[in-house]
């Protein structure tokens, strides 16, 4: 187990490393980041000369490239990324507020896709072929198949334009979450069904859910005492997967409905050229990510010995 640890404690590092230097070249990718930040301050075309070339000495650009990076990953890793371009405003206050956002409308969905897509998938694998079967793949297909970027737009067509029952964009209070958990939660309730039906099937058909049975036990009555606790492994490596790919990945659910997440600052930096909110974005997601999956394979290694040693099982 120590063994399997450090080595994910190992992968986790040697990814940060590689996307910090990716972000800190990010100024660098779009030409001389001096010329970049004066025509972002301001309109006038032709830069002064003497304003370049003291800007470029207050950022120490003139300094060599690899003493640059150790001073910006020694601030980084304190949490300052700058400020802001265009806000004006700490990225690491502006990210903090983003970040909060996106886990509540993340946590939202993934509780909207678990008291849905369990239920279905659980309920489907106890009659397998059957009609409750087939409409759970069904549904399943269609919610994978259906894109963000057009039900987003058509629920507030038809909730909010036609209906006036919902806001359309906003954060203020519990009914400006309805729409984009709604939409966020479509591919994960379709995901949780199909794997709790594969996971539920094979439980069902285990040693121990016959012998269950054999004792009087009644198909639900195996299914909540035994069944359920053998059949949450997978799912929860694709909660910690989900979850994940929400708090970074939500970004056409938060422009649609102009969520102020981490998706929607990572659209507003990217629109507006800013770069500092760009690389605090870039490196903050990318910790939250890896971090979480990290700590998700260590806990399923916990839970599950088979896979705790490479070759056996992992």
């Amino acid at each position: 187990m120590t063994a399997f640890i450090a080595k994910r404690l190992l992968t986790l590092f040697a990814t940060l490393a590689v996307v910090s230097m990716l972000a800190f070249m990010i100024p660098y990718l779009s030409g001389d980041p001096v010329r970049n930040i004066l025509r972002a301050r301001s309109p006038d075309p032709v830069l002064d000369p003497a304003a370049i070339a003291a800007l470029t000495e207050q950022l120490g650009l003139d300094r060599p490239i690899y003493q640059q990076y150790w001073e910006w990953l020694a601030l980084a890793l304190r949490g300052d990324f700058g400020l802001s371009f265009t806000a004006r405003t700490p990225v690491d206050e502006m990210f903090l507020s983003g970040l909060g956002v996106s886990l509540s409308l993340s946590l939202g969905a993934m509780l909207v896709a678990l008291l849905i897509g369990l239920p279905m998938g659980i309920v489907a694998a106890t009659r397998p072929t059957g009609v409750i079967d087939n409409v759970t793949t069904f549904i399943t297909q269609t919610l994978v198949a259906l894109p963000e970027y057009w039900v987003g737009p058509l629920l507030v067509l038809v909730f909010t334009i036609h209906l006036g029952w919902l806001p359309s964009a906003g954060w203020d209070d519990w009914s400006s979450m309805i729409l984009p958990t709604l939409v966020l939660a479509m591919r994960p309730t379709a995901y949780f069904a199909q794997v709790a039906r594969a996971a539920m099937f094979e439980v069902l058909r285990s040693p121990h859910m016959v012998a269950a049975r054999a004792r009087g036990l009644s198909a639900w009555q195996a299914i909540a005492r035994h069944g359920l606790k053998n059949a949450m492994l997978p799912i929860m490596t694709l909660f910690s997967l989900w979850l994940t790919g929400l708090l970074g990945g939500s970004v056409i659910v938060e422009v649609i409905f102009a969520v102020p997440g981490m998706g929607w600052l990572l659209f507003e930096s990217v629109l507006n050229n800013d770069v500092p909110l760009l690389q605090g974005a870039l490196v903050c997601i990318v910790a939250l990510t890896v971090g979480i999956n990290t700590l998700s394979d260590i806990v399923t290694a916990l839970l599950n010995p088979a896979i705790k040693m490479p070759g056996k099982g992992a």
